[in-house]
């Protein structure tokens, strides 16, 4: 499999990132982990080397998955983790309510000062198992830390040779440009699929400019662009999807609709609506590596697929025409 360099640096990275957010189990209505494990390692056995995760991913939980599985390969495997998300402290913006895994009501903060930056890096070495991150991001921004005492302290622990590349999450034009008189940035984690396309006006030709890549993040958005979620699905207890505004009826169906207009493409090769637009994902510009889930090993060798072939020239017109044809109201 043909790998990306992470921008800025030598460290070479799958196009296909595994995303281990739902394997933490919280948020997603619970995760079993023995089929995390294999979903981990059919993904390592089929040239996805590169795994994202943090902290926040059930309280610890995900990361220490991960960290149990790379085990033996380490050299082999890019591990990219978070901070920010505390669900251990009332420092800086409070965030939402929920629970841990075990049902325990918990109160989420988003705290990005110096200190926490580099005990939460400490942390998570440790569940990873590992002396290195290869990249740290800042998971969201928030209102009490100003950005230069958070670049600060990733440049620390670059110097320190905890972490080989900075990266942030979900950060505008107007932070990345405060964040890289402070440090280099090698990349900006951001929501992106077929259907929520907004940071393509702005972001995308920023981080163009400045050599700051874009790992996109919920690019099958939820499952819903695998076409498999049909209306009037019933999810789960603990499931967060059915808040989601994508998952309400008329968007769903207009969703549904766009899908049915490219599905003949994916018959055409046969190939799945799922690996259609993770290719989709990974031919647009500005993109380093596309995130993508997996709770078992199946669906990770589905994911895989989607390396296998690029969309051409006709297909990608065909594609854009069906996503303007969407009235989706948000």
């Amino acid at each position: 499999m043909e790998k990306r360099f992470l921008p800025g640096t030598t460290i070479e990275i799958s196009p296909i990132t595994y995303g281990a957010f739902a394997i933490g189990g919280w948020f997603w209505g619970g995760a079993d982990e023995g089929e995390a494990v294999k979903a981990i390692e059919a993904a390592l056995d089929n040239g996805i080397t590169t795994i994202d995760t943090a902290p926040i991913y059930g309280m610890g939980h995900s990361e220490k998955v991960v960290g149990n599985t790379v085990k033996g390969r380490r050299d082999k495997v890019q591990l990219l983790t978070k901070f920010g998300m505390r669900w251990d402290t009332t420092l800086g913006d409070f965030t939402f309510d929920t629970q841990d895994n075990d049902g325990n009501p918990v109160k989420v903060y988003k705290y990005n000062g110096k200190q926490s930056v580099i005990d939460e890096c400490e942390r998570s070495l440790q569940r990873l198992q590992t002396d290195y991150i290869d990249l740290l991001q800042m998971h969201w921004p928030e209102s009490t830390t100003p950005i230069e005492e958070t670049m600060e302290a990733l440049e620390i622990l670059k110097q320190q040779g905890k972490i080989r590349a900075a990266g942030v999450c979900n950060s505008s034009v107007e932070l990345l440009e405060k964040a890289i008189q402070c440090t280099a940035l090698s990349t900006n984690q951001v929501g992106y699929s077929m259907i929520n396309r907004g940071i393509e006006k702005d972001l995308i030709p920023f981080c163009l400019e400045k050599g700051i890549g874009i790992l996109p993040h919920t690019s099958l958005h939820k499952g819903l662009l695998t076409g498999k979620i049909k209306p009037g699905h019933q999810f789960g207890e603990g499931d967060h999807r059915p808040k989601n505004p994508y998952f309400q009826s008329h968007n769903h169906q207009e969703v549904m609709n766009m899908l049915e207009k490219i599905e003949p493409i994916a018959l055409e090769r046969g190939i799945s609506l799922a690996q259609l637009t993770i290719n989709w994902t990974m031919l647009q510009p500005g993109i380093t590596s596309v995130l993508v889930g997996a709770r078992n090993a199946i669906q990770m060798l589905d994911n895989v697929k989607a390396v296998s072939f690029t969309l051409n020239e006709t297909e990608l017109a065909q594609i854009h025409t069906a996503l303007e044809a969407m009235d989706l109201k948000l």
